[in-house]
């Protein structure tokens, strides 16, 4: 989350669909996990997690498709209808049940991905022996608890999501 920028628009690869992220994300990960690797045909995935409604859609529609998940509650991917590009997901089952209040923006699809490096690298027991990380990189070999990686700032952005689920 280096760049202090408020606001990342991205999009598909055609054009038709672009948005807006209006803040920094929560975090940024690095997925190495088999699913990701699966679901976008590559060594790992790397998703910038931000609040739904901090994410305006400015052009164009998506398309909402359902893939299976290593939770089984399922992901729901949204892609532009027309190219097909995944441009963010929702984890049906994350946070306690806030799931649908948290997108994970594929980072890049973002016009500049660059100024969104990753946070943490998660699920690396997975990771491609090939890919080689930084020392200097934060990495876990499954997943991390939430309130001893993520930033103060993105701590109490969470709370307030959890006690919105709770009303």
């Amino acid at each position: 989350m280096s760049n202090s920028t408020d606001f990342h628009d991205g999009g598909c690869a055609c054009g038709y669909v672009r948005y807006r992220m209006k803040s920094q994300p929560l975090i940024v990960h690095c997925c190495h996990c088999t699913w990701c690797q699966r679901q976008n045909g590559s060594a790992f995935a790397v998703n910038a997690l931000i609040e739904t409604d901090r994410v305006e859609l400015l052009q164009g529609d998506i398309a909402e498709v359902m893939v299976p998940s290593p939770s089984g509650k399922s992901q729901r991917i949204a892609r532009c209808p027309k190219c097909q590009v995944a441009v963010w997901s929702n984890y049906l089952i994350l946070f306690g049940g806030i799931g649908d209040a948290v997108r994970f923006i594929r980072v890049g699809t973002l016009d500049d991905p660059g100024s969104m490096p990753p946070d943490v690298h998660i699920y690396t027991s997975a990771k491609q022996p090939w890919v080689t990380l930084s020392p200097d990189d934060r990495v876990v070999e499954e997943y991390y608890v939430t309130k001893e990686v993520w930033p103060r700032a993105s701590l109490e952005r969470r709370a307030v999501l959890m006690d919105a689920v709770k009303d």
